[in-house]
């Protein structure tokens, strides 16, 4: 009887800081149970073998910031017949993308002593932005049983479970009392995809957006809601470029909180009466 062919398996990294990498290793035991069904062919965290592709799943960590980069992404979408992103660097540009809102000659300037040596793109993007992609997991870093899940729907011919929405159900499931409604701490946790089981809201402390946006995440809504409530625009603008600041929604709420700030020049205020 022949052996059956396992899958091959490839672990990329472009710009970021190697933590979701960090999180398939972590999976432990479990990962030896999925790595058995695969053929680990390129995964430089882990191990030195290195197989030529093509494969037949290739896991992408890490935004894209040269145009080396942008290069090479191209050839791993030839050489994959699935390919998942995995976490805010890859699916959203990272915390890396606030350079795309930035000066980059001055951040050369600033940073390098020979900025002249440095080749950089002006932005930071997503995966998806330059090839096309099957899968995107959220995350910063990344849900160790999310990704054990995606790993085993693959191996399933299935589509993953992982849940798409808002951190506030975690919250109600768990009978954490709201935060904003509570204390009027601002929380992003409405916008938010969930995948970190609601922690910060648990502690008294605002989500971060760590997953990116959630289904119809209504990113401009929530933020022109939170300044009418008396937040001010740039605490509202730190909350929406962070981890996930390149994700599409968050981006286009953020520029129009930036553009309204820009045009209604200072706030007035009321001479005291008599």
């Amino acid at each position: 009887m022949m052996a059956r062919v396992r899958p091959k398996l490839a672990v990329f990294k472009f710009a970021s800081c190697d933590g979701c990498q960090l999180t398939l290793l972590d999976a432990e035991d479990h990962l030896l149970e999925v790595a058995g069904q695969v053929d680990i062919c390129y995964f430089l965290e882990a191990t030195s073998r290195v197989v030529d592709g093509p494969y037949d799943l290739a896991l992408v960590e890490g935004s894209i910031t040269t145009a080396h980069d942008a290069a090479r992404i191209r050839e791993v979408r030839r050489n994959a017949r699935f390919l998942i992103t995995l976490g805010a660097c890859a699916t959203a540009g990272g915390i890396q993308s606030l350079r795309n809102w930035g000066n980059l000659p001055e951040f050369l300037q600033a940073v390098y002593a020979r900025p002249e040596y440095i080749q950089t793109l002006a932005t930071s993007t997503a995966i998806a932005a330059h090839v096309s992609v099957d899968f995107e997991l959220r995350g910063c870093p990344i849900n160790k049983a999310q990704l054990l899940d995606v790993l085993r729907a693959f191996l399933a011919d299935r589509r993953p479970n992982v849940p798409k929405h808002s951190v506030c159900l975690d919250c109600k499931r768990h009978g954490t009392v709201c935060i904003m409604v509570a204390q009027g701490v601002p929380c992003m946790g409405p916008i938010t995809q969930t995948g970190c089981g609601a922690l910060c809201p648990s502690y008294d402390r605002g989500c971060y957006g760590c997953y990116g946006p959630c289904e119809q995440s209504q990113g401009e809504a929530w933020g022109r809601s939170l300044v009418r409530s008396g937040q001010p625009v740039p605490t509202v603008l730190h909350q929406l470029r962070s981890f996930n600041a390149g994700a599409e929604d968050w981006r286009q709420a953020g520029d129009s909180l930036d553009n309204c700030a820009s045009t209604a020049g200072p706030a007035r205020t009321e001479e005291p009466r008599s």
